[in-house]
């Protein structure tokens, strides 16, 4: 099943909201920089089935069945398979990814460019609660503020991939991608179309640079390939149009050979227990569709939780606690063969977790893009 691959561009500011309380009086809405992938295929979905003519209300309840969506209770074989900040450059389209947790941008006084470390798995001889073999380590010879703000272009993701520091030109600093708008509302009367009083509230917007947007991967379906979306609050116009791209790779020949990687996340992850991912026994040990490995060390940030605004029932999702994007696990004594490796990266974290009965969320989060995964070279 092959994955379409469109550019998003949006002609307005965007609201991505996340899942904090918003609309009381002095209230203020943050703005998610990437917003959860729900939002894209939501977007998508939406304007597919106004391109079918499917009556919205009666697919919201279910009374309708499209090809690919399916309906909102059993969704079809539509699968957001990837969602990225991306940039056009010179009638090429690259991604942009936030830096995995392992990854370390520092900055002295004396220097004019950023260092890039990396956290190592070692064994450390201290108590600790952690349950695994190895501890990320960072070795550095003095102590440093981390420098935020940074991203990955392309090349320093395919390097990162195959298990190499990027460099100093491969990151591209969030100041020449997006700007903030903060943006001052007033709460209205709905019986009187007036204003309340004292109802003030702000609302942050992302303003993408020019040429910046969204690289979005669809399988099991076919996406608009021109024409206009709602993306985001408010429903803000935004372009798409097929693109064709190359993602890079890792040596997935010499990670099967050495027996050892990592994997990273590369959207929220949906796992029942937790931080620990699907196939992970009690004894560490893993076992996925074609894969056996260890899990010997982990770097994964303080939980994020995700929601959303369900369109077919009007109310909120529930609420779920994921792994952040970025998270990285280490595995060693890895038996897989690449094609393995490949089906994992195309498929995501979710196979397992399905068959055993054991995901919280209905399947419709597989569908909006969560769990899916990179493989590294360690």
């Amino acid at each position: 099943m092959s994955i379409e691959y469109c550019f998003i561009s949006p002609l307005d500011v965007l609201l991505l909201r996340g899942n904090q309380l918003f609309g009381d009086p002095g209230s203020y809405g943050e703005s998610l920089i990437p917003p959860w992938p729900s939002v894209a295929a939501g977007a998508i979905r939406s304007r597919m089935l106004v391109d079918d003519q499917i009556d919205l209300a009666a697919f919201s309840r279910s009374e309708i069945m499209h090809p690919t969506l399916g309906t909102p209770r059993q969704p079809g074989s539509f699968v957001l398979a990837g969602f990225y900040l991306a940039r056009k450059k010179q009638e090429l389209t690259e991604i942009l990814m936030a830096p995995p947790a392992d990854l370390v941008f520092q900055k002295r006084e004396d220097a004019t460019a950023v260092e890039i470390r990396r956290f190592m798995p070692r064994s450390v001889d201290l108590p600790s609660s952690c349950t695994l073999p190895l501890l990320p380590v960072l070795p550095q010879d003095e102590r440093s503020k981390s420098e935020s703000g940074w991203w990955l272009t392309q090349a320093g993701w395919e390097a990162y991939l195959k298990g190499n520091l990027p460099k100093a030109e491969e990151l591209v600093h969030s100041s020449e991608l997006w700007k903030f708008d903060d943006r001052v509302g007033i709460g209205m009367e709905v019986s009187t179309r007036s204003a309340e009083r004292g109802k003030l509230f702000t609302s942050r917007a992302v303003a993408l640079n020019r040429n910046v947007g969204f690289l979005v991967g669809v399988m099991g379906a076919l996406p608009p390939g021109t024409g206009l979306l709602r993306f985001g609050g408010d429903g803000r116009a935004a372009s798409i149009e097929a693109v064709d791209v190359n993602l890079p790779e890792p040596d997935y020949e010499t990670i099967s050979r050495i027996g050892r990687c990592r994997v990273v996340l590369t959207s929220p992850g949906l796992f029942p227990e937790g931080w620990k991912l699907p196939g992970v026994d009690a004894d560490l040990s893993v076992s996925l569709d074609g894969i056996r490995a260890k899990l010997v060390s982990a770097c994964v940030p303080r939980f994020e939780t995700i929601s959303g605004w369900d369109l077919a029932k009007g109310g909120p999702k529930p609420a779920h606690r994921v792994a952040p994007a970025g998270s990285v696990y280490w595995f060693d004594e890895l038996h897989a063969t690449p094609d393995a490796l490949r089906k994992l990266v195309r498929t995501g974290l979710w196979d397992e977790a399905l068959e055993d009965g054991h995901q919280p969320a209905d399947s419709s989060r597989r569908a909006e893009g969560f769990n899916r995964v990179a493989v590294a070279a360690w």
